[in-house]
C-alpha cells in the first residue's frame, strides 16, 4: 500500500536554500576570523623596514565542501623570521664583527659582516618569534565566538 507524501519539492528547495546560506555564513566567518588573527599577528611581526609586515596577505579558498582560510607573508624571508629563535630579542642591531686579516694570499683588510641596520633593537617594536602561531593561539576563543555567532540559524 503506497502513501502519498506532499511537500517534497518545498523541502528540497528549503534545504538547498539553507545550504547556500550556510556556505555564505561560513565564508564570512572565515574572513572575520582571519581579520582578527592577521591584526594580532601584525602587532607581533618584527619591523625593521616594514617590508615583512606589509607583505601580509589573507586568502579564502572554497573547493567542494571544504573552506580553507590562509594568512601568510609574501616576503621571501618570512618563514625564516617566523621560525627564528628570537635569542637576539632586545639586543642592538649591530654588526656581528669583522673578518680576520689572515688569508692564504697574505694579510687582507678586515671586512664587517652580518648584523642589522645599526638602528634600534632586534625584534622591535613588540616582535615575537612564531608570531602567526601565537596570534592563532591567542585568539582561539574569539574565533570560536565568531564561528558560533555567524553560523547560528
Amino acid at each position: 500500500m503506497g502513501v502519498k507524501v506532499k511537500g517534497i519539492p518545498q523541502v528540497v528547495m528549503n534545504l538547498n536554500k539553507f545550504v547556500k546560506n550556510t556556505d555564505k555564513k561560513a565564508i564570512r566567518a572565515i574572513y572575520m576570523a582571519l581579520d582578527v588573527v592577521a591584526a594580532d599577528a601584525a602587532l607581533m611581526t618584527p619591523i625593521d623596514t616594514s617590508n615583512l609586515v606589509n607583505s601580509q596577505f589573507k586568502d579564502v579558498d572554497l573547493s567542494g565542501v571544504r573552506i580553507t582560510g590562509k594568512i601568510g607573508y609574501s616576503a621571501a624571508y618570512a618563514l625564516y623570521v617566523h621560525n627564528a629563535s628570537g635569542k637576539l630579542k632586545g639586543k642592538p642591531r649591530a654588526h656581528f664583527g669583522k673578518t680576520s686579516n689572515r688569508s692564504a694570499v697574505g694579510p687582507q683588510k678586515p671586512k664587517e659582516f652580518g648584523g642589522g641596520t645599526g638602528q634600534g633593537n632586534y625584534w622591535d617594536p613588540g616582535g615575537e618569534p612564531k608570531f602567526l602561531v601565537k596570534a592563532m593561539n591567542n585568539n582561539k576563543e574569539v574565533i570560536k565566538g565568531i564561528v558560533n555567532k555567524e553560523l547560528k540559524p
